[in-house]
């Protein structure tokens, strides 16, 4: 009820919230804030947001609108709080209004997944609750979000739960505002919710209910492999400790080498997996529930082949109450690597999976709740005391990344590898979930899916669609082919420039040090080993690494030995030290082509001077996985205070070559000297300290620019990223550094688009 205040002291506000704030308990928590204010009036969910209009005292008006922000759910996210007085209407009650809809451009925001809440957990685990065990609990503070929406204002009807009639207890639950399920869409229960259901590799139904999860747990106990269906789609999961099993889920998965993520029961079991510190575990035990990357333990117990070759491993908690559910009774650690053969995407329907995934796993865990979107575990790392992002996905997916800016409504399309998508509507730059990469066929049906499903939902029409400067990538011939609308071409590094720019709220101009894998350069050159000086709207090349030949292209990239030779010759002027990886391979045909320049293309690529010098100094000859050689490299270098390798740092032509011939040649010295890979490694990465601290502090005097923004695939090593901080910070930079976004290709998009708006509004 409203209290007595006269009309000369009473308001009526009409407030829009936008954000994170639908299917988050938005609607109950401003029902109770205005009873607890004696306030009056009404909530809606509507397709902006949530609507509001409240009516009493002036004074607890003013705080309720603060305790709007400052008391909000725990998973909701406030962007903006719009208020405005309105005409009084004398309501002497508070209700909670059906959803409203209107034609305007969506700007409410998606809530991602979130992990299964405490209060969720506890009831699971209380024999005398009706949920007791129930694998699909959920509430307003957890569960399924992102993967089940089909469309705004969020509501069961147009969520994958809509098949579901809820029973009348679930009803009465979803109806009360009182209640932890109010108008939580997933709400079920074994009465009427969704069922799993156990299947052999045939598709033959061996049990339903929590019986298919017990005889599950005892599978997986006997060293079988499951294709288990999640949030975001299926994972394969087997015991981590059992290395027969383990060695077969590769075999079958043709995942030579990559390392498996493992998940652990409890925080109690990862700190016998990991060496853990404090933020470390807040990271772990977040609603997101990521991937964290870690430092194993030598007497883990787990498979040898669970990580091979790096001094890393990743590991997650249960995030569904199916995981829960399954480690029970079952191993206490499992390999949950995503459901697929290596490239492909990740299976999400259960037809599909049973196809697809029949000769990968013996038996399959299923469900009838649809998964309308896939979407991959997120993988993180702390590096720098900052959590670092190798792959977004669930957990944090679609949560926008907010610039400080708004205008049109601008698509990128991002890059062929670790391919994400952004659709940048007003301050939002909603940043998709990682789509893979786009060689794979099915790759490029979700990132089609995925496009559809964000303009959609947003009711976005971009203005303009961004895409690489590569012709070939299928992004580029997507935006250009099949869509009837205004596009841009933008450089592969300058969209990694302006994706660090943004997600630091910065707008230029800035030193951009961009070293990546091979990046689409202009006049088809491939570069990858960048000092660039730039804004939003444009680059100029400044400085690069100095370019070398990759004899055979792509066959190159597989085959680093290769590499190593291409820059062996260029360094000894067409001759080849005697180093010890060469009597492993016959060089001469090698050799032949370089003489001939014979499909030898050249680049400036910062990760490809890693392969040489992993492959030169006795490292990965070959790799099973993108980067192999680079990772296990980096993972030995363990000293600061290393002696730099020298270089060169010339000017021609108006652009700062940075010389690296006598690097390789020092390094050739050191293998030849019996140095340790250790030793070779810690002098090479101290070496690109030097060079790039050295090329920025050259390129601040000739520009007067200070701060220096940090892109690119290569600053996932986490000794080079903290080192060239350090040694930049000391210089006297502001450096800028992701945190929001993967450093990688999976930034890409959010600069693409963030320049595509900064043209429009600037032509």
């Amino acid at each position: 009820m409203v209290g007595s205040a006269t009309p000369e002291t009473k308001q009526r506000h009409k407030i829009l919230v936008r954000g994170i704030v639908q299917g988050v308990g938005f609607r109950p928590f401003v029902y109770g804030l205005a009873q607890e204010f004696g306030l009056s009036g009404r909530v809606a969910n509507n397709i902006d947001g949530v609507e509001i209009e409240v009516e009493g005292p002036i004074i607890a008006l003013a705080t309720f609108i603060k305790a709007l922000k400052d008391k909000a759910p725990p998973l909701a996210l406030i962007t903006d709080i719009i208020a405005h007085s309105i005409s009084l209407a004398n309501d002497r009650t508070f209700v909670i209004a059906a959803s409203l809809f209107n034609n305007n451009i969506a700007t409410t925001l998606i809530p991602p997944d979130m992990a299964t809440c405490a209060a969720c957990l506890a009831e699971f685990l209380d024999p005398a609750d009706r949920r007791y065990r129930y694998p699909f609990i959920n509430c307003t503070n957890c569960g399924p979000r992102y993967t089940i929406i089909t469309a705004l204002p969020y509501d069961r009807a147009t969520t994958t739960m809509a098949y579901f009639n809820m029973c009348p207890t679930c009803r009465s639950e979803y109806d009360n505002p009182a209640s932890r399920r109010y108008h939580a869409e997933p709400n079920a229960c074994p009465t009427c919710g969704p069922e799993l259901s156990l299947h052999d590799a045939n598709g033959s139904l061996l049990a339903k209910g929590n019986n298919a999860a017990t005889v599950a747990s005892a599978l997986l106990t006997e060293g079988r492999i499951l294709a288990i269906k999640g949030l975001g789609g299926f994972h394969l999961a087997v015991d981590a400790r059992n290395e027969e099993a383990v060695q077969q889920l590769r075999r079958r998965k043709g995942r030579a080498e990559k390392p498996l993520a493992v998940m652990a029961a409890d925080l109690a079991a990862a700190r016998l997996l990991c060496s853990l510190d404090p933020q470390d575990e807040i990271i772990l035990t977040s609603a997101p529930r990521p991937i964290l990357l870690a430092g194993p333990r030598v007497d883990n117990g787990l498979a040898a082949a669970v990580a091979p070759g790096i001094n890393l491993l990743g590991v997650m908690l249960p995030y569904t109450p199916l995981h829960h559910l399954l480690m029970q009774n079952g191993p206490n650690v499992l390999v949950m690597t995503s459901g697929n053969i290596s490239d492909e995407p990740i299976a999400t329907d259960n037809q599909d999976a049973l196809n697809r995934l029949s000769g990968l796993a013996d038996f399959f865990l299923l469900h009838n709740r649809d998964i309308y979107l896939r979407n991959d575990d997120s993988v993180v790392i702390r590096i720098a005391d900052k959590l670092r992002f190798f792959r977004r996905g669930r957990g944090y997916a679609p949560t926008p990344i907010f610039i400080s800016q708004g205008g049109p409504t601008v698509l990128g399309v991002g890059a062929e590898i670790k391919n994400t998508v952004c659709l940048l509507t007003g301050k939002h730059g909603v940043l998709s979930q990682h789509v893979g990469d786009l060689e794979n066929l099915a790759a490029y049906q979700t990132f089609k899916t995925t496009i559809k499903h964000l303009t959609d939902i947003f009711q976005a029409e971009p203005e303009l669609v961004v895409h690489d400067l590569h012709p070939g990538y299928l992004s580029t011939r997507w935006a250009l082919e099949d869509q009837n609308l205004n596009t841009l071409a933008v450089q592969h590094h300058h969209a990694h420039l302006a994706a660090c720019l943004a997600e630091n709220h910065e707008t230029g101009p800035a030193i951009g040090i961009i070293l990546d894998g091979t990046g689409y350069g202009t006049e088809n050159t491939i570069w990858g080993g960048e000092i660039l000086i730039g804004d939003c709207r444009e680059a100029k090349r400044y400085a690069h690494l100095e370019p070398m030949p990759l004899p055979g292209g792509e066959a190159a990239i597989r085959e680093p030995w290769r590499i190593a030779v291409g820059y062996l010759f260029s360094a000894y002027d067409g001759k080849l030290p005697d180093l010890p990886f060469l009597a492993q391979h016959a060089p001469d045909p090698i050799l032949a082509i370089l003489k001939k320049e014979l499909n030898c293309p050249i680049t400036s690529s910062c990760g490809r001077l890693f392969d040489a010098v992993a492959a030169m100094a006795g490292g990965r000859q070959r790799i099973s996985y993108e980067g192999q050689a680079a990772i296990e490299l980096s993972e030995k270098a363990n000293d600061y205070m290393a002696l730099p390798y020298p270089f060169d740092l010339e000017t021609g032509n108006g652009i700062l070559i940075i010389g690296i011939k006598a690097l390789i040649r020092a390094i050739a010295d050191d293998i030849r000297a019996s140095s340790t890979l250790s030793k070779i490694s810690s002098r090479f990465h101290t070496t690109l300290m030097g060079i790039f601290t050295e090329a920025a502090k050259r390129t601040r005097s000739a520009t007067a620019i200070n701060t220096v923004a940090l892109s690119g695939g290569v600053f996932q090593n986490r000794f080079l990223l903290t080192g060239l901080v350090t040694s930049l910070t000391a210089a006297g930079f502001r450096v800028l550094t992701h945190s929001q976004t993967p450093a990688n290709d999976g930034c890409i998009a959010l600069g693409q688009a963030v320049i595509g708006r900064t043209m429009l509004k600037q032509n």
